[in-house]
């Protein structure tokens, strides 16, 4: 049976922000204010882009990995903690803590391109990216784990990293494990971002998943973002999109009616 979301009123946000190349602490105080204004907006989960603690800056990741109990994220924590609210952080990290277990690095092992799901109860899953794009694996690893999925308010939700999103088998695989929300923290530039986006659109049409894809809202890692997080419903109908690079918060609910959204400015955030 394909899994589908309930009717119950759920909503969902992605945050595309503008990161700082390095500069955790920074990227953290800008990761507050996303939450400060999906609190508002009565957001039970916010995702962020592929390492939007960091940038994809792919030569620090090994100088700036981080283990789930890392100082650096306390204040994501009380923040998670204060909204009741499930946050998808982006970070290179030391080891994987998945459901499927945890896997510790050597110290000489390279660092995974991590998504830590972080919840209001302080718990912290880690997910590592499945499926390197060609030319990381010279600054990370593969993850173990052929798929993430994490608990929110009794809904599954699967966790994907870019690259992994342009494998069919890792959504389908998510899918088979009941997630009904596909939530991709990904850096997609302009050349690949109609390609990439048509393959979420079918994830949404064939498994009957809501898609939620958050994008970075500036230039990272030499890469031009091309902005425009998205939200599908199942079906794969287009719930709302930013338009464009810069600061935004795109916010997607689902009630008995359907699915509804906007994507709201996050100015201080801008490039």
């Amino acid at each position: 049976m394909i899994p589908h979301l309930g009717e119950t009123p759920f909503t969902v946000a992605a945050a595309q922000a503008c990161v700082l190349p390095g500069d955790i602490a920074a990227n953290v105080r800008q990761h507050l204010r996303f939450i400060e204004a999906a609190a508002q907006a009565g957001v039970q989960l916010l995702v962020f882009p592929e390492l939007s603690l960091l940038g994809y800056e792919l030569p620090l990741l090994a100088r700036h990995a981080l283990a789930p109990d890392s100082p650096l994220l306390t204040p994501l924590l009380e923040a998670a903690s204060r909204h009741h609210m499930v946050l998808v952080v982006g970070a290179a990290v030391t080891h994987e803590d998945t459901a499927q277990g945890a896997t510790a690095a050597s110290s000489d092992a390279l660092p995974g391109i991590g998504a830590l799901a972080i919840r209001p109860d302080g718990a912290v899953a880690v997910y590592c990216k499945h499926h390197l794009h060609e030319g990381e694996q010279l600054y990370a690893r593969a993850g173990a784990a052929p798929s993430c999925v994490v608990d929110l308010a009794g809904e599954a939700v699967g966790v994907a990293v870019c690259a992994d999103i342009t494998h069919p088998e890792h959504a389908t695989a998510t899918r088979r494990t009941g997630a009904a929300l596909y939530a991709c923290s990904v850096l997609l530039s302009e050349s690949g971002y109609a390609a990439d986006t048509a393959m979420l659109h079918g994830y949404a049409r064939d498994h009957g998943m809501a898609v939620l894809m958050a994008n970075h809202g500036a230039p990272t890692g030499g890469y031009q973002s091309a902005g425009r997080s998205a939200v599908w419903a199942p079906g794969s109908a287009l719930v709302t999109a930013a338009p464009g690079p810069g600061g935004w918060l795109v916010v997607a609910q689902r009630s008995a009616n359907g699915w509804t959204g906007a994507a709201l400015p996050v100015p201080e955030c801008a490039p």
